[in-house]
């Protein structure tokens, strides 16, 4: 089985490099099954039916998410629909939708999972450690874990503590890809976070003129959709007999 893991995907033009990429992608890699966080999706935060449908005709068949994707008021009702495939964060108490599905992928079964790390998120979730110790004891298959964290040492400090428990983890949030992508001793596939599909240049996706207020002066403003060139990101993961043989970087640039 081949696994594709999108990061990020943000703004109009996050979305749009992943249609014009997804389906070379496929083909180059005989995908069997892709998934993507599309926490960032609509306008930059939040999830909303409209970005949800798009992405699905894409090819993403889950979408997973993070902090952002209460944001899109709107979209909260759909995450309790069975139909549709979005993953929030496992560990928010009490939060609409689902952190984890079990879904068979041809012959094979398989685990997707959400979780949101703690270290500086100012979340109001649960230890995520312990959140992934029940995940692991419900999970059928190959499981895999989409890590929302901003701090690498937590979203390195899980890895190690799940390895050889699950098939892989791959972290979200930063918006930058790591050079770490590795199967780890226990034979979990690990990469500290896939970066992100969205534009190129800006700060982490954004206009530098909407974040240089608040750096220079404390001001908050308005973030706003850096111009110019794309990227997608992400990581292709090979599984053979329910565990993970392999881990490779993608990165697609559109000028």
């Amino acid at each position: 089985m081949k696994l594709l893991f999108l990061g990020d995907i943000a703004w109009r033009s996050g979305r749009e490099i992943v249609k014009r990429f997804l389906p070379d992608l496929r083909r180059e890699f005989d995908l069997d099954l892709v998934v993507a966080n599309g926490e960032n999706a609509a306008h930059g935060k939040g999830l909303s039916i409209e970005t949800y449908e798009e992405l699905r005709s894409a090819g993403v068949d889950w979408l997973t998410s993070g902090d952002h994707i209460w944001k899109v008021k709107e979209f909260l009702p759909y995450l309790d629909r069975s139909e549709i495939q979005v993953l929030r964060p496992y560990n928010y108490e009490g939060a609409p939708g689902r952190g984890m599905v079990t879904i068979e992928v041809g012959a094979q079964q398989v685990t997707l999972a959400n979780l949101m790390g703690t270290v500086f998120t100012n979340q109001h979730v649960r230890n995520p450690f312990f959140a992934a110790d029940e995940i692991v004891e419900q999970a059928q298959g190959f499981t895999f874990i989409d890590f929302h964290a901003e701090a690498t040492s937590e979203k390195n400090t899980l890895g190690h503590y799940l390895d050889g428990r699950i098939g892989a983890l791959v972290g979200t949030h930063t918006h930058v890809p790591t050079a770490d992508e590795r199967i780890l001793s226990g034979g979990t596939a690990y990469m500290t976070d896939a970066g992100m599909c969205g534009p190129l240049d800006g700060s982490i996706g954004v206009s530098i003129d909407s974040v240089l207020p608040t750096f220079l002066h404390g001001i908050p403003s308005k973030h706003e959709e850096a111009e110019g060139a794309a990227q997608l990101n992400g990581v292709v993961m090979t599984v053979e007999s329910g565990q993970a043989t392999a881990i490779e970087r993608v990165r697609r640039v559109l000028e």
